[in-house]
């Protein structure tokens, strides 16, 4: 299921390093994803699949390529124009490809926002209602899976030009696990009704399930749901992808460093860690935990005498008052970027805490002051 959300995200991500930019008009098609670099440098370490290169993987990426395009373009986020043979791309609505882009949670929202949309116009959702309904009564069994099962292949067969069920009944586990994951259901797992409630780590096939973890008897399911991104596995090609994607992130939004001292003078080339990747790997893809700097800033103050593997704590703290300011500031403006809630996750990480999310962001900077106070 980890290749369902991950691969929307990714190409999201494809279509805007590549083919908006400057020029959200552009136009594009599945070949001109397929041939650009991001797409062939990336597609490989994180989907294990076949060099996109190979001439012999053209229909599978066909396919990894046109669905998510078709399901967009349904959508309004892309618009779509047939010409010949192919089909021509252009963006609709770049607010919600960016918004897709950054980050699997996203893409997740999305897909059950546009589910529930498409299941309520057409009908069907009274039946998946049905299926909640029963489970909140305690009397939810596999037949009752069973049955909204083939409701929803009679309808898809009925309405679509798929005229077979083997391709439905691929369709069907993620269409109702999204449902199941955001309602707190029993979803789909081989074919069969899954003995507990879905959780978003569930539908992750390369993150750990947080019911394995030492802490699951202290964690709870909301935690587990919102914070999932905790559980990512930090040892693999994907945490370097999203590493990555997060400091070219950072890279874009800010011109200048973010941190406005007596080094902040020159170009703000460098994207520094906070709580350094090498001692907190689970953070090093997290937005909350970078921010953008100066060189002299950089290799002077972040790291002492330009000794990477150090870090100057009086200049983290620094860091992190700065950071507290930017989340701040992007939040008030409705921006998509950064959540308080992660950020205050990165804090107690990094600093042994248990500071609460429902802060106010003075109120962080006061209890930031306070811990370094006492380091």
């Amino acid at each position: 299921m980890f290749k369902y959300y991950s691969k929307y995200t990714f190409i999201c991500s494809t279509l805007k390093i590549n083919f908006v930019g400057n020029d959200k008009n552009k136009s594009f098609t599945v070949a001109d994803i397929w041939n650009s670099q991001y797409f062939i440098k990336n597609v490989k370490a994180i989907f294990n699949k076949p060099l996109a290169t190979n001439s012999t993987t053209k229909s599978e990426y066909d396919k990894f390529i046109q669905q998510p395009l078709r399901l967009l373009a349904y959508a309004g986020v892309l618009d779509i124009e047939k010409k010949g043979i192919k089909n021509i791309y252009k963006v609709a609505n770049l607010s919600v490809l960016e918004y897709i882009s950054l980050k699997d949670r996203n893409t997740y929202t999305f897909l059950y926002k546009y589910f529930s949309k498409v299941m309520s116009d057409s009908g069907l959702l009274k039946f998946f209602d049905d299926y909640k309904n029963k489970y909140e009564k305690g009397n939810l069994s596999q037949d009752d899976f069973e049955d909204l099962q083939k409701r929803f292949i009679k309808f898809i067969i009925g309405n679509t030009a798929i005229n077979g069920d083997v391709e439905v009944r691929r369709i069907y586990p993620k269409l109702l696990n999204i449902f199941a994951c955001e309602n707190n259901l029993p979803g789909s797992v081989k074919g069969r009704m899954s003995d507990n409630e879905f959780y978003y780590t569930d539908l992750m096939y390369n993150r750990k399930n947080w019911r394995d973890l030492s802490k699951d008897k202290t964690i709870s399911r909301q935690e587990a749901n919102t914070e999932s991104e905790q559980n990512i596995l930090t040892d693999t090609a994907f945490n370097s992808y999203l590493v990555q994607k997060a400091m070219n992130q950072i890279r874009k939004m800010y011109s200048e460093s973010e941190i406005k001292d007596q080094w902040s003078n020159g170009d703000a080339t460098q994207i520094h860690h906070i709580f350094p990747k090498s001692k907190f790997p689970q953070l090093a893809h997290y937005l909350e935990n970078l921010i953008k700097l100066t060189a002299t800033q950089h290799y002077t103050k972040a790291h002492p005498n330009n000794k990477t593997d150090a870090i100057n704590l009086d200049y983290q703290l620094v860091c992190l008052l700065a950071k507290t300011d930017s989340i701040e500031k992007s939040l008030k403006k409705n921006e998509l970027y950064y959540r308080k809630e992660s950020f205050v996750y990165c804090i107690n990480t990094g600093l042994n805490q248990e500071l609460k999310a429902d802060l106010t962001f003075r109120q962080i900077k006061t209890e930031l002051a306070i811990i370094y106070n006492n380091l």
